[in-house]
């Protein structure tokens, strides 16, 4: 008896911050969607150590008067909603009262607010109040939230870097100004400006602050409505990619969501204009009926449910295909001036380049020296330590026994004779089993392949560019270059900060050469973002798969037997001539038998 009891009001707030609250963007995500609903037009966001320090958000929102801000920090307390028949058409990014008890609960947060009449502070360490006081300010609000986690280690053990937390905040916020371009945002990394929008509600201009000059020149207007749903927004044309799905934003009624099937949906528009494994870049605002929108599935809000949602998959996916094939016309060849080439090979044999190894310095020390630095007693007593230790050497080497390494040699491939070609596709083999078919186009791509391998794996011989690489990149990530450079080492990469929002690659490894500099690089800087390290050595073979097709002979060509016979030498030397990039066999032999199977009497 008596073993169940009704917590109290802390511990129920600290089990609910482990929702809502998960990280300090998640703090940002709530307090910025607060001043939002207040009908902000600016909000400056600072923060100090990642926001695990110090968080802090200003507004110049409608504001509190004294009594709303102390019921505020009550828990499931809210002006959003006022029963339950609310909560099927909810027109604000927050409703469910839990965001500022939850902060409050896990560190000291500072709230001073004004209505533009009633002007109050209230102080709240770890949910307990400190002081509730009058306090002169401007309309608006600011919440300061400092300290988080600091009283549960558990918690605060699993934050990552500073430089990480504040990369997600940064994004995070470039999600808001994205969603919402008539608000001017402004955040400040450790007293640092590194995002700011004007707040003109120009989302084209937003999204060249967020992506740089390439997707804003090749942006498309996205304009198209159902009864149920009306999208607005931009498509970027699908020459401009990436590797994750990450530059897929869409706001449902302003909120910003992670729905899986709607990105599926983007992507099946975008079907035919992008390789596998490459996204699109986009931002669709989808405006509908809330009674639609089923935002109470989960506390931190970034998951919802649609009652039509098969009517708007439709709706995405044909209407962008209308729009990439109006506007993706065949590309017309100009007449312009040649370039100067980007880079320079090396003309130097890279053998020259290994260092002279210095021969050792015999250091001469005299016989009164030596007597001066150690006495007959430690002299002796060494001498004869030397002479055990020399003694059991000998006896371990003479019971140790060399073994010969074994080697393991790949299997040979079938010795074949080239007799002809078929079809100009196929190259036609006798071998001791019978009759090779060679896919001419797969053995060109493994062979390809597997020489730009052996160049990757020797060591770099960089290029240096005549004109540098320039990417476009977050101010979050440019303030990661030393990590980014430290974790890239191994492929002998390195950006160089070139402003708030640029870097700079001036030198590649050779074997990046006919690469799409650009692309390749904004990839790596994607999974690296992401947390998917072990992707971009994946991206690597990937690339090089890409050159060794391109690279391939055609499908259909006419080889001639000297051609054939040098095709069949190299493939030879592949350590896996079986199976090509894509896993389809490079040839097939037919068993003479088999082959001959109804001719023999």
């Amino acid at each position: 008896m008596g073993r169940i009891q009704q917590l109290d009001a802390q511990t129920a707030n600290m089990i609910a911050a482990g929702e809502v609250v998960e990280r300090p963007m998640g703090v940002v995500k709530e307090l910025v969607e607060n001043a939002i609903d207040a009908g902000s037009t600016r909000i400056n966001i600072s923060i100090e150590e990642g926001g695990i320090k110090k968080i802090t958000i200003q507004d110049n929102g409608s504001g509190m008067d004294s009594t709303d801000a102390e019921m505020a920090f009550r828990r499931h307390a809210t002006s959003k909603i006022r029963n339950q028949n609310d909560l099927w058409s909810i027109h604000t990014l927050g409703f469910r009262g839990e965001a500022l008890p939850s902060i409050a609960s896990v560190s000291k947060t500072t709230m001073v607010t004004s209505d533009g009449n009633d002007a109050t502070k209230i102080v709240i360490e770890y949910g307990k109040t400190v002081s509730v006081s009058a306090y002169p300010c401007n309309q608006g609000t600011q919440i300061t939230v400092e300290g988080l986690f600091y009283q549960t280690p558990a918690r605060l053990k699993h934050m990552r870097s500073a430089s990480y937390e504040a990369s997600l905040i940064q994004d995070v916020i470039a999600r808001f100004a994205l969603s919402h371009p008539e608000i001017s945002f402004h955040f400040y990394n450790e007293d640092r400006e590194s995002f700011m929008t004007t707040g003109q509600g120009d989302l084209l201009e937003v999204l060249y602050q967020v992506y740089g000059r390439g997707a804003y020149e090749n942006a498309l207007e996205a304009d198209f409505s159902d009864f149920d749903y009306t999208i607005t927004g931009y498509l970027i044309k699908p020459e401009i990619n990436r590797a994750t799905r990450n530059a897929m934003h869409v706001f449902l009624n302003g909120r910003m969501v992670r729905t899986y099937k709607i990105y599926k949906a983007i992507q099946d528009g975008y079907e035919g204009y992008l390789a596998k494994g490459r996204y699109p870049m986009c931002v669709l605002k989808i405006e509908m009926d809330p009674h639609i929108l089923d935002v109470n599935v989960h506390p931190s809000k970034w998951e919802v449910r649609l009652s039509k949602e098969a009517q708007l998959e439709y709706l995405i996916r044909d209407n962008i295909q209308k729009i990439l094939q109006s506007h993706l016309l065949a590309p017309q060849a100009k007449a312009e001036e040649a370039k100067i080439q980007y880079y320079e090979p090396l003309s130097f044999d890279t053998d020259d380049l290994q260092p002279e190894k210095p021969e050792p310095v015999k250091e001469e020390i005299t016989q009164q020296e030596e007597k001066k630095v150690q006495p007959d007693t430690v002299k002796e007593e060494i001498r004869k330590e030397a002479e055990e230790d020399n003694a059991l050497l000998r006896k371990l080497a003479s019971e140790v026994k060399e073994e010969p390494q074994k080697i393991e040699k790949k299997p040979d491939m079938p010795k074949m004779r080239v007799i002809g070609q078929l079809h100009q596709k196929y190259i036609l083999c006798e071998t001791e089993q019978g009759l090779a078919i060679v896919n001419q186009r797969t053995a060109m791509e493994r062979i390809n392949y597997e020489e730009y391998l052996k160049k990757m794996k020797n060591p770099p011989v960089m290029m240096d560019l005549l004109v540098p690489v320039t990417l476009h990149v977050s101010d979050d990530i440019v303030q990661r270059a030393e990590e980014i450079n430290m974790a890239l080492s191994g492929i002998h990469i390195s950006f160089e900060p070139f402003g708030k929002d640029t870097f700079l690659v001036r030198s590649l490894p050779s074997w990046m050469k006919d690469m799409d500099h650009e692309k390749f690089l904004q990839d790596v800087l994607d999974l690296y973002k992401s947390e998917m390290l072990t992707d971009i050595v994946r991206m690597q073979y990937g690339s090089i798969a890409g050159l060794a097709s391109k690279n391939a002979v055609g499908k259909v060509q006419s080889l001639t037997m000297e051609e054939m016979n040098t095709i069949v030498e190299r493939l030879s030397a592949c350590e896996n001539p079986y199976y090509g990039n894509n896993g389809v066999p490079v040839f097939m032999i037919l068993d003479e038998k088999e082959l001959t199977k109804g001719l023999s009497r």
